[in-house]
């Protein structure tokens, strides 16, 4: 288990604060957030629909901005940052999950993998891009589909190039939106064994965004959200997948 005193803070918010504007009318959703994340942690983000759990992913993933406050990400102040150069930063640091997938259909899973790559500002050669990719789809089990397009494999093979693909720009952090609501219960074990085996021999951080309670156990630390506010912030209960 990572020890989150030895590892630099990764994330580091104080006072974020994010309110939306229906028409005149402020909506405030975020109402003063201040938490860290370490290098290497394994973090559940939980909280019930309005809570303020999915605005705040989306500001961790520099898909938005706060409204106020400050959000350093590895070292660097992001909160003031342009929308292409948040661009630039999604891309250099931070892999995403989602619930849904998201591959590109009669394509391969190699050429689903590789796609962040077109947009990366440090993209390899070719032939290392391939052998990276094709290292991606071994370890998360699909070696002997490499080849195989998402229509040819199962919801939980989608998962894993869809893991894959969150790797292949290797993040210093990896966001994974409900990963496991899409899948039935054996194959949703198999996904969270993997980002536990991910996080502990790679010393990836991940945080899971997910209302599942079973999910959030899985993560070393459980962070809990209510009316835009962190409700409590402690130890998971670290229960194994088996």
């Amino acid at each position: 288990m990572i020890r989150p005193s030895e590892n630099s803070a990764l994330i580091e918010l104080a006072d974020v604060r994010k309110t939306y504007l229906l028409g005149e009318v402020p909506l405030p959703v975020l109402k003063g957030v201040s938490l860290e994340i370490h290098s290497g942690e394994m973090v559940s983000l939980m909280g019930a629909s309005g809570s303020g759990k999915t605005t705040l992913m989306n500001l961790l993933g520099c898909l938005d901005r706060p409204t106020s406050g400050s959000y350093s990400l590895d070292g660097e102040e992001v909160a003031g940052m342009s929308r292409d150069r948040l661009a630039r930063v999604r891309s250099q640091k931070i892999g995403f999950v989602f619930q849904n997938f998201n591959l590109l259909a009669r394509t391969s899973a190699i050429d689903n993998v590789l796609m962040p790559l077109e947009y990366s500002t440090s993209r390899p050669s070719d032939s290392a891009a391939h052998d990276r990719a094709v290292e991606l789809l071994k370890r998360v089990g699909l070696g002997d589909r490499l080849d195989h397009e998402p229509g040819q494999m199962s919801g939980g093979q989608q998962q894993r190039v869809a893991i894959a693909r969150s790797l292949v720009n290797q993040p210093k952090l990896l966001l994974a939106d409900e990963p496991t609501g899409n899948l039935d219960s054996h194959t949703s074990k198999e996904i969270l064994e993997l980002f536990q085996r991910l996080n502990a021999e790679e010393n990836i951080t991940i945080l899971l965004v997910t209302h599942d309670q079973n999910v959030g156990a899985t993560a070393h630390r459980k962070i809990v959200m209510r009316d835009g506010l962190i409700e409590s912030d402690g130890a998971g209960n670290l229960a194994t997948t088996h």
